[in-house]
């Protein structure tokens, strides 16, 4: 077990430190964690999820399920980590997981013993009685052992990023297909871009001894790659792994821009998270070999054989100085004639195939099998039943195992792609489903031969430049080997003891049988009974040989058995690559309002609305408290003028021929017959006939709206719009765009708000009543020719306005404002006011708008019209929402002007207990309004609009108050309206 004298794509000439479980270990540039603990003698890396039995290495790549560790200290310490995939650097530090209180002595391995016990869905029956000990006991110790790795609490300090690129051709993975698809892509000047999760592109190349014409493989790969590089219609991604087939030609991807290194260089992303839009898409992902199962086939050592001819070739490791492979198809003998060419002592090639062929220098065992394993911590020897049925015992410290190629078809699956069977590879190939645009090349069809891989990879491209017009010729290739496939399918080893199949997850043959027996014989119910393929790897390497199980016990074909379906991610992607910079301050985006900087100048309090900061209220010298501020403000609106910043509300342009039509669908009020100039209130039903948001609709042009919905439902109710356009009535002619940042307005409000509105506009536009009366909208000019649109709608229940320029402006508009109004004593009122003012004037928001309420909850009732369709019309007719004792809005004052009410408080009978039988309804929103000189609450009470003037106990038994209140109209000011149409 050392590093062999000589070969390997490594740089011997630099020596490299690093530790695993505190153990310093010498490794060189080129290697990866894996190779350089094999290299030094470490089989042992991990252990298993149930059981804690020894695990090393299986694979050399992405698909390995044993080997997972945790890198990095403090803030970067990182589980679940794949040893076979993590680039070495100097001063590398990483642990074993799932052990304690070591990895060689670990203490839950006592698990195995109670195998009987802890077989595939024991969680389904055990741990049911008594009842008591669950939360007291199996729950802490379930709790303690579940999971893979430790998260550090710290806080991570690299950088996260995100970006977009585009491209004609997409090629995901870089062996000889999608290399020789590159450069015939490239040389026809299309935009490529190839990505490929190894540090080193030239996928099997590297790990191959054969030729390409006259040079190496890897050679060969690395002039290609150095020639596309040169190319600047080409960008290659090295250490990038496509995660995700999205719709619409969209993949997602991970660079690992810095994991290779100590930390980030300054200003550097550790990862970046690229979001590809890719006209066309070439996968050229390879294959993965598969095992065979045995007994005990999970002892450090035992690994699949192009693993172990990866590491031997490519990094120049051998795991044992003495191996064996157990193979049923040719490929097992490739690794053994490359191992015997490194010098590695190689005990026998265990072939299932009675016709195995010979291979010069070492002996072949034809028609045997691997029966069973030795070794505690690691490989010592393995028993072999011969073709005579006689056994024999190998000496070996490593194995090799090759049950066959299964293509790599994940990313195929990820619109719902289904696999189908090739008797020819004894495998699954990808279906006719594929995700838009994509097209697979290469080994990943099931064509294996290195030949196969080089004239698929350019042909693809060619025809995938074909379906964009544009013309590429093959690139010129050397020659390779073009083996024909050669397997005899041999899935397990019969026998008593248990074999693996899911190596991660604890899964044998016996777990496979239990749910035959049981009744899981459904692959999706196999998969989730057993957690076969449920665990990191997503059943890459076991699958296959459960499916081979089943079909065998049900005495079914594979094929009729048919197989589950990958989803992304392809491999993990880390929680900061998918934030990427949104952490902290950051994690949510805070937006501005147009007056921020003004409102900051006069001490405003700011406060969280949506992702908007917005201001509270604006305290002036001698307040004591917030409350004070906020009664001078409600009062000053209503005795003269206010004015506050109505950006945040969201702002819909809808235009287009069908524009009215549409917005008559979108609401369950009128909006066919709506009069250019004018506004009308609107109220938006969800499918199943709930209120879902309220706001206006303001009529400019015949073809031309622009809609206003509250703050927190901008994002919402915009997304419902494009849902409904583009899936619900494509064929209407109607555009929408959000206009949310890009108009500032403002709310304009009190018996002085029209006087203050004439000073700023321009002449020659009328403001008086009858020429611009409630609910009228147009679009004028002020300040000498800034454009702007102009609303008479009122949310404090006052003569108001809400005026409109470009955001551009908004700054300027307020100091005008408040220049001009000086005479009128104009107020600045922020959010806490506001929120009084709606609340005397009765009108429903948030609070009320809760995602239970219906329209004749809150009272509109008939706004929802009988004589056409619309969202949501159908089912808010049905009889539980139309309840005639059901939930009403009404206000509530209490009956001491003083007692205060609360938002959330429940509503009882007098003398009723505080018990839900006995609820009758609850409070929504609550207030002190200075100008009743009391609190006031509006809130839903069952049969509401009948019991005015009863009293009744609005109780939070949260805070322990108990106010009695008297029901009421929820307008409590000017109910008639006489103000806002003055």
């Amino acid at each position: 077990m050392s590093r062999l004298p000589t070969g390997g794509q490594i740089d011997r000439a630099r020596k490299i430190s690093f530790r695993f479980d505190g153990q310093y270990y010498k490794g060189h540039p080129g290697d990866t964690l894996a190779s350089a603990l094999l290299a030094n003698g470490v089989r042992l890396m991990g252990r298993s999820f149930k059981y804690h039995r020894p695990r090393g290495v299986l694979t050399a790549g992405s698909e390995e399920p044993n080997a997972l560790v945790e890198l990095r200290t403090g803030g970067r310490q990182e589980p679940n980590t794949r040893a076979t995939t993590i680039e070495l650097f100097d001063g590398l530090q990483a642990k074993s997981q799932n052990a304690w209180p070591s990895l060689k002595f670990d203490a839950l391995a006592i698990n195995d013993r109670f195998s009987n016990f802890l077989t595939a869905g024991f969680y389904y029956k055990t741990f049911m009685w008594p009842a008591a000990f669950w939360e007291k006991l199996y729950e802490p110790i379930i709790r303690r052992a579940a999971g893979l790795g430790s998260i550090t609490t710290k806080a991570d300090p690299d950088l996260y990023d995100k970006g977009f690129l585009h491209c004609d051709l997409l090629i995901i993975g870089a062996g000889p297909s999608g290399l020789a698809a590159a450069l015939t892509a490239g040389r026809a000047g299309a935009r490529v871009i190839l990505a490929d999760e190894d540090f080193r592109m030239g996928g099997r190349l590297n790990a191959e001894t054969f030729q390409l014409g006259d040079v190496a493989g890897a050679q060969w790969a690395a002039q290609a790659v150095a020639e596309l590089a040169s190319l600047p219609n080409v960008r290659l991604l090295p250490r990038t792994t496509i995660f995700g087939a999205f719709d619409h030609g969209i993949y997602g991807a991970v660079e690992r821009v810095s994991d290779h290194l100590p930390s980030p260089d300054t200003g550097k992303p550790r990862q970046i998270l690229w979001r590809i839009y890719a006209q066309r898409a070439l996968l050229c992902a390879g294959a993965i070999e598969r095992p065979i199962a045995f007994a005990n086939n999970d002892r450090p050592g035992i690994m699949t054989a192009s693993a172990l001819r990866t590491y031997v070739n490519r990094w120049a490791a051998s795991p044992a100085e003495t191996v064996a492979v157990f193979t049923n198809n040719d490929d097992g003998h490739r690794t053994a004639a490359d191992l015997l060419a490194a010098g590695v002592k190689l005990a026998a090639v265990i072939d299932t195939r009675t016709d195995a062929p010979s291979l010069p220098g070492v002996e072949v065992l034809a028609g045997a099998q691997v029966t069973d394993s030795a070794g505690r911590l690691g490989l010592k020897s393995v028993t072999v039943r011969l073709a005579n049925g006689q056994s024999r015992r190998l000496n070996v410290g490593a194995l090799g195992v090759s049950g066959g190629w299964n293509p790599n078809v994940s990313l195929t699956c990820h619109q719902r792609g289904r696999p189908v069977w090739d008797d020819a590879i004894t495998g699954f190939v990808p279906g006719a489903e594929l995700p838009q645009g994509m097209r697979v090349v290469g080994a990943a069809t099931g064509q294996f031969s290195t030949h196969a891989a080089l004239h698929t990879g350019a042909e693809g491209a060619v025809q995938a430049l074909a379906d964009l017009g544009l013309s590429a010729t093959p690139a010129d290739l050397p020659q390779a080997e073009d083996a024909p496939i050669n397997i005899t399918p041999f899935w397990h080893v019969g026998g008593t003891k248990r074999a693996w199949l899911d190596f991660q997850n604890d899964v044998t043959i016996k777990d496979v049988k239990l749910a035959h027996q049981e009744n899981f014989r459904s692959v999706e119910h196999l998969k989730r009974y057993t957690t076969l393929g449920m665990a990191t790897d997503q059943g890459k390497t076991s699958n296959m040989g459960g499916l081979a199980v089943m079909a065998e016990l049900t005495g079914a074909s594979i094929q009729a058995t048919g197989t589950t379906i990958f989803r992304p991610p392809y491999t993990p992607v880390a929680m900061g690559a998918i934030a990427g910079r949104s952490t902290g301050r950051d994690f949510k985006p805070t937006r501005l309002t147009p007056s921020h900087s003004w409102a900051t100048e006069q001490g405003a309090v700011f406060v969280e609305a949506g992702m908007w900061l917005r201001a509270q209220w604006f305290p002036r010298a001698g307040e004591k408290d917030w409350r004070e501020s906020v009664d001078r403000e409600v009062l000053a609106t209503r005795a003269s003028v206010g004015v506050c910043d109505v950006t945040t509300l969201g702002k819909i342009d809808v235009q287009g021929r069908d524009a009215a039509a549409f917005l008559n669908r979108i609401y369950c009020n009128g909006f066919a017959k709506l009069a250019v100039g004018r506004v009308r209130y609107g109220l938006m039903l969800r499918e199943d006939g709930i209120a879902m948001d309220d706001g206006t609709a303001a009529r400019l042009a015949e073809d031309h709206f622009v809609v206003t919905t509250t703050t927190a439902n901008a994002v919402p109710v915009y997304r419902h719009m494009e849902f409904a356009r583009q899936c619900l009535w494509p064929n209407m002619d109607v555009q929408l765009i959000s206009t949310t940042e890009a108009w500032a307005q403002y709310a304009i409000a009190g018996p002085n708000a029209r006087k203050l509105l004439q000073k700023i506009a321009d002449p020659g536009f009328d403001l008086s009543n009858d020429a611009f009366p409630f609910m009228a909208c147009g679009e004028i000019t002020v300040c000498g020719g800034l454009r702007a649109r102009l609303f008479r709608i009122s949310f404090s229940g006052e003569l108001a306005y809400e005026i409109a320029v470009p955001t551009r402006y908004g700054d300027a508009l307020i100091r005008r404002l408040m220049q001009e109004g000086a005479e009128f004593d104009v107020t600045p009122y922020g959010t806490e006011a506001l929120g009084v003012m709606r609340i005397e004037k009765g009108h429903a928001a948030g609070n009320e708008l809760n995602g239970t309420t219906t329209a004749r909850d809150l009272g509109m009732g008939r706004m929802v019209s009988d004589k056409k369709d619309s969202i949501g019309t159908v089912l808010s007719r049905r009889e539980g929402l139309n309840d005639p004792d059901g939930l009403r809005l009404v206000g509530f004052r209490p009956k001491n002007p003083r007692a205060r009410v609360l938002a959330g408080a429940h509503l009882l009978e007098l003398g009723a207990d505080m018990t839900a039988a006995n609820d009758l309804g609850y409070v929504t929103s609550a207030c002190y309004s200075p100008n009743l000189q009391s609190y006031i609450a509006i809130g839903f009470l069952k049969s509401g609009e009948t019991r005015m003037g009863d009293v009744l106990r609005a109780a939070s038994p949260l805070t322990g108050d108990d106010t009695e209140v008297e029901i009421v109209s929820a307008h409590f000011i000017d109910p008639e309206g006489e103000r806002l149409r003055a």
